[in-house]
């Protein structure tokens, strides 16, 4: 039998010894055919009878395996590609935008996409989600170009292309994005009843709760067994102008306190430079959630997602057990991703 994604996963998951799920083996012809219909040879192309949508969108609960099929895809492909945090491809954008004398936004757009398809014919958005109304206003414009220039965009997401940037401001500016995707997007919703995160974690070594004197003898006792040998050296960071001091630094092992991180006014570019240098964290007294401290929630959720896009373990404390957490009702949807990575993040597995 010739090789194809599909046998080639089912070797992947024995290799892991993970489950062969049919939910998943549906996900992998799909993109078969993906690849196929936009990859393939010109003269196979002029015979495909098959659509080349230019996107495709996967998009189910956490913890289904989303990111592991994407990865494995992505990983299979030769053609010139980038697996970018969306964050940081934003950030990107906005950088290009700022340096160009031109501030045509036309213009900008059209320069900025034709550098990137110099780079790559494929870029893989792991976990997409849309926040910023910035950004909202602008992606439709952006995508349009994008794949106009015929650049292959596979996204992962816990959201339907209909439902991003739901009860966002001015969200009719965001409509031709969605309208956009939805036009060059396959959309397959993979769905299992398991997080596997969870199911593989069960026992969580770095997660400490509730708040009390028992809690902070431990975290204090992990946190010297962890340094040891290390030399404390607070570091300065700064982005754009703005400073921002970590004091417990050692060695690439930063300790944090919750209000550190989510209680002033810090984004996703200051996260990535904050853990540029970071090799462990350490977040102490992570609190419950609820509508009058959702604007810390959010900053709690875009921290957590550039440090699982970037593969540092961390260690936390807080007032309750992970299945305990409530969410502002605004949030609760992208706070499930959250809670399955602080699963991941936070097990004995996870180095």
């Amino acid at each position: 039998m010739p090789k194809t994604f599909e046998t080639e996963f089912i070797a992947y998951c024995n290799n892991q010894d993970l489950e062969v799920n049919p939910n998943q083996i549906a996900v992998i012809k799909k993109l078969e055919q993906y690849y196929q219909n936009n990859f393939q040879s010109f003269i196979s192309k002029i015979f495909s009878k098959q659509s080349s949508k230019k996107g495709f969108y996967l998009f189910g609960d956490v913890g289904v395996g989303k990111t592991m099929i994407l990865n494995f895809f992505y990983n299979q492909i030769e053609e010139k590609k980038i697996r970018q945090h969306f964050n940081e491809f934003m950030l990107s954008f906005h950088d290009f935008v700022h340096q160009r004398k031109d501030k045509n936004e036309e213009n900008v757009i059209n320069q900025f996409v034709k550098n990137l398809k110099s780079k790559a014919s494929l870029i893989y958005f792991d976990e997409f989600q849309v926040t910023n109304i910035v950004d909202a206003m602008i992606l439709g414009k952006l995508f349009d170009q994008i794949f106009k220039e015929d650049i292959k965009i596979i996204v992962t997401s816990n959201t339907k292309i209909s439902d991003l940037y739901k009860d966002g401001l001015q969200r009719d500016q965001f409509k031709p994005f969605i309208k956009i995707m939805q036009e060059q997007s396959i959309e397959h919703e993979l769905n299992i009843d398991d997080d596997y995160r969870k199911s593989n974690n069960s026992e969580i070594q770095r997660y400490f709760y509730p708040l009390n004197q028992e809690t902070n003898f431990k975290m204090n006792k992990f946190f010297r067994t962890i340094t040891k040998d290390k030399k404390h050296s607070p570091i300065t960071i700064n982005v754009k102008g703005r400073e921002f001091k970590i004091e417990n630094f050692y060695e690439g092992i930063m300790r944090f306190n919750f209000n550190e991180l989510c209680d002033q006014n810090l984004g996703a570019e200051d996260y990535l430079e904050i853990i540029k240098s970071s090799k462990f964290i350490v977040i102490n007294q992570i609190p419950q959630f609820n509508d009058t401290n959702s604007n810390q929630q959010q900053r709690f959720i875009t921290l957590l997602d550039v440090i699982y896009d970037k593969n540092i373990p961390i260690a936390v404390t807080s007032n309750q057990s992970l299945d305990e957490f409530t969410s502002s009702r605004l949030l609760e949807k992208p706070f499930k991703r959250t809670i399955s990575r602080l699963y991941e993040l936070t097990s004995k597995e996870y180095n």
